[in-house]
This record gives C-alpha cells, structure tokens and sequence, in this order.
C-alpha cells in the first residue's frame, strides 16, 4: 500500500532556505521513489486554517515514506526546510 506525505506550510518566510531544500530534497525522494501528486495546483480551503502551500507526495510504500523521513539526508534537509516555512506534516497510509 502506498504512503503519503501531506505538507501543510506558511508563506515562504526565507527564499534561499527554501531554494537549498529544494535542491537538497529532489536527490532523497528520488531515492525513496517519491512523486509529487498535488501542491502545484490551486488551493481552495472549505474548512479549518488556511495554508497558502500544500503538498501531497507518493511514496511506493508506508514504509518507504516513513524511512524517508528518517534517513539522515532528510533529517539533515529539515534544517533550512524549517528556516524556509512553517509547516505541519503528517505520514499516511493509503
């Protein structure tokens, strides 16, 4: 069954933080087979607190979107991701 990372982010607060953890991210969800499946598109919230920036990532597997998280390099590329935006962030399975 596959995972889900759902990214629910402010206004980008740091333009350069955000341009490092793009370049950071892209080779680590490779690795783990991730795909962009939504976030690029309009935002229309019907309920709850507005966030100008959502991203929803595939992953193969549950597990392939958990150790994602985990690895090193991620852990490692959270650093200017939270200098960037301010986010929440869940793992689902589905």
């Amino acid at each position: 069954m596959s995972g889900y990372w759902v990214i629910r982010s402010s206004a980008v607060k740091d333009e350069a933080a955000l341009k490092l953890y793009s370049e950071l991210w892209g080779p680590i969800g490779e690795r783990y087979g991730a795909e962009i499946i939504a976030g690029r598109g309009n935002i229309s919230t019907r309920e709850g607190s507005h966030y100008p920036r959502q991203m929803v990532v595939r992953f193969p597997s549950y597990e392939a979107a958990v150790n994602c998280y985990e690895d090193p390099d991620y852990q490692a590329a959270l650093v200017p991701a939270l200098k960037a935006l301010d986010r929440e962030f869940s793992i689902l399975e589905g």
